[in-house]
């Protein structure tokens, strides 16, 4: 029962990693160049094209960090889908030279995390996420990563506590907010979570996946309390206070 429940976790967390993989391309001009052309391969489906882009924007510029991480996260694709584990073995490798370089890349942590969890190191991901939360505590990024495994693995308690401390520090920050909704939302306090959403949404309006969600959440809520007075005031006196400077 506990080996199929953690198997049901790792395959939750490693969607995270397909939904969120986004390949970077940076800033370097001429690297840059050679990062566009392996994205748009890398969404074409044609990954060992990509890779090969890839290699040149390194060849190109040793010390970009993003080149690294496409690489490495199209590796892991690539080992993920076929179950090829030299394809694994070999985008940790990258996901840590990409760290070398830049050892506060958001996405990198993000895809290594989910690597180690994917072969059931899942501790080796708490330490390598908890690491960088206390070598960085002043961001919000290693706060909200960290956040998301220990969601994933079923403490909100300890998820809701980062988030929390991700919005004291940044309460126009819209990763956190965004955040802040779907654990509300996950916990049926509807009010709060469209709260939540709409300062994500004031902070970047670029999101249409949330502004879809924004207006489905008031429709249920419109339906959910019609006729119900003091329903939203009973709901909200229950729920323990957040941070509310800047709204979002």
């Amino acid at each position: 029962m506990k080996a199929t429940c953690d198997r049901a976790i790792r395959q939750a967390y490693v969607g995270l990693f397909v939904m969120y993989c986004v390949l970077t391309v940076g800033c370097g001009a001429v690297a840059n160049s050679s990062n566009v052309q392996g994205k748009r391969l890398f969404m074409a489906g044609q990954y060992s094209q990509a890779l090969q882009s890839f290699e040149k924007a390194v060849q190109q510029d040793p010390q970009n960090a993003d080149a690294y991480y496409n690489m490495a996260a199209t590796y892991h694709k690539l080992g993920a889908s076929s179950a090829n584990a030299q394809y694994l073995n070999q985008a940790e490798v990258l996901y840590n030279e990409c760290l070398n370089r830049n050892a506060s890349h958001t996405d990198c942590y993000r895809g290594l995390a989910v690597l180690l969890v994917e072969t059931n190191r899942k501790d080796k991901a708490f330490t390598l996420l908890r690491g960088w939360n206390a070598a960085e505590p002043r961001s919000t990024d290693p706060k909200l990563e960290l956040a998301r495994l220990y969601k994933e693995f079923g403490d909100t308690q300890t998820a809701s506590d980062l988030v929390v401390d991700a919005i004291k520090q940044n309460p126009r920050d819209a990763r956190a907010n965004r955040a802040m909704g779907m654990l509300r939302e996950q916990q049926g306090e509807l009010n709060l979570a469209l709260d939540s959403y709409q300062r994500a949404l004031n902070a970047n309006s670029m999101q249409p996946d949330l502004a879809a969600k924004v207006a489905s959440l008031q429709q249920s809520i419109a339906t959910q309390y019609a006729g119900q007075p003091g329903a939203r005031s009973t709901q909200m006196a229950t729920t323990l206070p957040v941070p509310t400077a800047g709204r979002y």
